[in-house]
């Protein structure tokens, strides 16, 4: 298993040395091997399928454009390419004018599964996301690339640009925000009941 892994890190490393010579074909293969990963990650920012569809492509626009700057320090190429999305998002957050579209989430694309239960998974993971955002941008992030991109510690150290044990202490802290702020909008939701 640990071969496999090595093997991998190899491959890609190769890829990015060859995509920083311009080379498209490698770039592709980075495309496909982070695109669905940074898109979770911007649409989990955003909330938008179509606004974490064009910011995704922007984030790979911009690799693209900026790859022969690139350097190879020993993080991942991912961490680099997650960096863009959350700076992007992040910029498109601040943006961003109030919308009076309908959300994707009350569309039932699966006609599986009680409607009550879909329902009710969806409020929960309405509830916790509108949690997620009202954190501080430090806290939301750590949780992002932790739980929702199942990044291990290393990997979000590196895109955070923090060490280890200050991204253990970040989420440590970030997770008791997450509770209270979800505590906070259940006594809400109670006393508008």
């Amino acid at each position: 298993m640990l071969e496999v892994a090595e093997s991998q890190e190899q491959d890609e490393r190769l890829l990015v040395k060859r995509a920083i010579k311009r080379d498209r074909e490698a770039f592709g293969a980075l495309y496909n091997r982070h695109v669905s990963r940074v898109y979770r990650h911007v649409y989990y920012m955003v909330g938008n399928p179509a606004e974490a569809e064009d910011l995704t492509a922007q984030a790979f626009l911009q690799a693209w454009k900026a790859i022969d700057r690139y350097q190879i320090r020993g993080a991942p190429f991912v961490s680099w390419l997650m960096r863009i999305a959350h700076n992007l998002g992040v910029s498109h957050l601040r943006s961003r004018k109030p919308s009076t579209e309908l959300p994707e989430t009350l569309l039932d694309h699966s006609r599986e599964g009680n409607p009550a239960e879909v329902l009710q998974n969806q409020a929960d993971t309405d509830r916790v996301r509108d949690a997620i955002l009202h954190l501080r941008d430090e806290h939301r992030r750590v949780i992002i690339l932790r739980f929702v991109e199942d990044l291990d510690y290393k990997e979000v150290a590196a895109i955070v640009g923090k060490s280890v044990p200050a991204v253990r202490v970040i989420q440590h802290r970030a997770l008791n925000a997450l509770r209270k702020q979800i505590e906070l909008e259940d006594e809400r939701a109670a006393a508008h009941a």
